[in-house]
């Protein structure tokens, strides 16, 4: 079985059952994650190339650990320090990376579009890894298939996403998988950090978190995002993690227990207190480690390869 797509450049171009094969070729690439030797060849003679015009940790090391897991060669650019720094286009800069004969690329970009503008200039498959605040695809996958693992299955799953929804590729991303895999979707937060019209993507809106949590079976806490908040959007962060913070008290108080997710970096203390973060209702060390499975079934589909050892 194969992709409907060359590029992984957002979930909405991909079709249910595309996600379906991810999550099937990542079941097989977590048992070679947990064998003592954690490597396979399938892809040896490809080389990828990780281009990141935004800074990033989990992400970036993600990627190049399930690149190498798959024993690809793997060429690392950062445009900190880069010849785009002295004003080099990025057609400029990938048509380089390219010419030195570059099979996959995985990108991140502070501008939304920028992955789809990239694979209209070139052969090589792309991997969106984030652009602006549009989609993160390979973060989307990642989270459904850790609810997957801890629920068994998505479709039917109340699902909600907290936070800072207006400037969230994440929140973009999962509302797309989560509703083509069948769960209920709702979002939660400030009406200021929720767009409007957003229920025409088929989701719920709360502005009262105690209540979204009360209805859900999962949530997924987003991360204030201030470096894209171009104007004061709530008074204060005490504020915010006063009416808006998940906490333990509040999870003691519900009538059931809730899955609690997070895509990182945590604010702790803001949208997400430590008791809660690191309590046995989280999963979000799964999602670091599901992250890599994924990303691994991801570059390898997209590669063309069919044999694994």
């Amino acid at each position: 079985m194969t992709l409907s797509v060359k590029h992984l450049l957002g979930i909405k171009e991909l079709q249910k059952e595309d996600i379906e094969l991810i999550f099937q070729t990542a079941d097989s690439f977590k048992d070679v994650l947990n064998r003592p030797i954690k490597k396979v060849p399938a892809l040896r003679d490809t080389t990828v190339a990780n281009i990141f015009f935004e800074n990033s940790t989990r992400t970036r090391i993600s990627f190049e650990l399930a690149e190498k897991r798959l024993s690809a060669d793997v060429v690392n650019f950062s445009a900190s320090g880069s010849s785009v720094s002295k004003g080099e286009t990025l057609i400029d800069t990938v048509h380089n990376i390219l010419a030195m004969k570059v099979d996959m690329v995985v990108m991140r970009h502070s501008a939304s579009g920028a992955p789809w503008f990239l694979s209209n200039h070139t052969d090589a498959s792309i991997i969106n890894a984030g652009d602006g605040i549009n989609e993160h695809p390979t973060q989307a996958l990642l989270d459904a298939y850790s609810i997957r693992e801890r629920l068994e299955d998505v479709k039917g799953k109340r699902v909600v996403l907290v936070g800072d929804i207006m400037h969230s590729r994440v929140a973009l991303s999962n509302i797309f998988c989560l509703n083509k895999l069948g769960a209920e979707v709702m979002v939660a937060g400030p009406p200021t950090l929720i767009p409007k019209h957003i229920q025409e993507l088929g989701v719920k809106v709360e502005y009262n978190v105690k209540k979204a949590l009360q209805w859900c079976e999962v949530a997924n806490v987003l991360r204030i995002q201030l470096e894209r908040q171009h104007k004061p959007l709530f008074s204060t962060l005490r504020e915010y993690a006063l009416y808006y913070g998940v906490n333990r008290q509040m999870l003691d108080s519900l009538e059931k227990e809730i899955v609690i997710m997070h895509p990182g970096p945590i604010n702790r203390g803001v949208e997400l207190n430590s008791d809660v973060a690191d309590s046995k209702q989280s999963i979000i060390l799964d999602q670091v480690e599901n992250g890599v499975a994924i990303r691994m079934a991801v570059i390898y589909l997209l590669s063309g390869k069919r044999e694994v050892e």
